[in-house]
């Protein structure tokens, strides 16, 4: 399919007038009055960030909740997005079009119109750049690093299922199956396949967090990212990390996963440093949005470590903080 076909066939129809009909070489975007224009980019490589096998319709929406993930920790509410598709010369329409619907249906959930972009030929691998932009109200930007000592330390629905939904995945592509009741492997499989970008909660997060960060690499590597762009250090008690029932009863399957689920990454929850005086209506806000937040930590003096504290008090390490992509 050429170009222009593929481009008014699947991807014209989801862009908003910001896209000006995704017939001419740019996108015409203005900010709503009296908020700042906040712009983020992320890739995601076939092989690297999932399998090539998965179904299109997934592929595409990841590809933009990825991204509306950075924005939701920014405080952001999204206003659009640039989409990048390199396309492997073996694409078929069928492919393109169930592409085209996950990245639809995600856009329509969050009122996040495509703007315009760019398509390729490519021998491979299938790669996909997107570009999102949101708006936070001025001077509300919210930081990675801004955190204070005091603040308590608040995640966001729960994590791991993203890490071991991976594993369940790539277990029924060898033809293996988990004994896990039928209704938690859907769920986490589908946690894999479509991450929920928390990007209901960009007003709570603006509004009350001081420092923020999504959970894409790991639970344990990304808090001590976000902590050391402040300096401070934190005690997180691991017994107080939500776990949803189907990650629990993973664990239970194999208890090595009780570590891949606070390292794994692929859960693009909401990781906040939030002061005490506001935890109780950030978490009213956030459950307001259908998303509890639960309260993991507190955030130490400057210089002090980050701890991980089992029930007992007891201090927990890791073999390895997140999980790398490689560059």
């Amino acid at each position: 399919m050429r170009e222009f076909d593929l481009i008014a066939r699947h991807f014209a129809p989801m862009a908003g007038a910001a896209g000006l009909g995704l017939l001419d070489d740019a996108a015409l975007l203005r900010p709503p009055a009296g908020r700042d224009l906040v712009v983020t980019t992320d890739a995601v490589v076939a092989g690297v960030h999932f399998f090539p096998d998965d179904p299109p319709d997934s592929i595409g929406w990841k590809a933009l909740a990825v991204n509306l993930s950075d924005l939701a920790a920014k405080g952001a509410a999204p206003l659009g997005f640039q989409l990048a598709l390199m396309l492997p010369t073996d694409a078929d329409d069928a492919w393109v079009a169930g592409f085209a619907d996950g990245l639809r249906a995600l856009s329509a959930q969050a009122s996040c119109p495509l703007t315009g972009g760019d398509t390729v030929s490519t021998p491979g691998p299938l790669a996909i750049a997107v570009t999102a932009f949101g708006a936070v109200p001025a001077g509300r930007l919210v930081p990675r690093g801004g955190a204070a000592a005091g603040d308590r330390i608040l995640v966001t629905g729960t994590v791991g299922d993203g890490a071991i939904g991976l594993r369940v995945r790539a277990a029924e592509r060898e033809g293996r199956r988990w004994p896990l009741a039928v209704d938690h492997l859907d769920f986490l499989r589908g946690r894999y396949l479509r991450p929920q970008a928390r990007f209901a909660l960009a007003e709570a997060v603006s509004s009350h967090a001081r420092a923020a960060m999504d959970v894409s690499d790991g639970l344990v590597g990304d808090l001590a990212k976000m902590l050391g762009l402040s300096g401070h250090g934190a005690d997180v008690w691991l017994d107080e990390v939500p776990l949803s029932v189907a990650a629990r009863a993973a664990v239970r399957f194999d208890p090595a996963l009780a570590d891949a689920a606070m390292t794994g990454g692929d859960d693009y929850e909401i990781l906040a440093c939030v002061p005490s005086e506001k935890v109780a209506a950030f978490q009213a806000e956030c459950l307001r949005a259908a998303t509890p937040a639960a309260v993991i930590g507190v955030v130490a003096a400057a210089g002090a470590p980050v701890r991980f504290l089992d029930p007992n008090g007891d201090q927990r390490s890791f073999a390895r903080g997140s999980y790398e992509h490689g560059g």
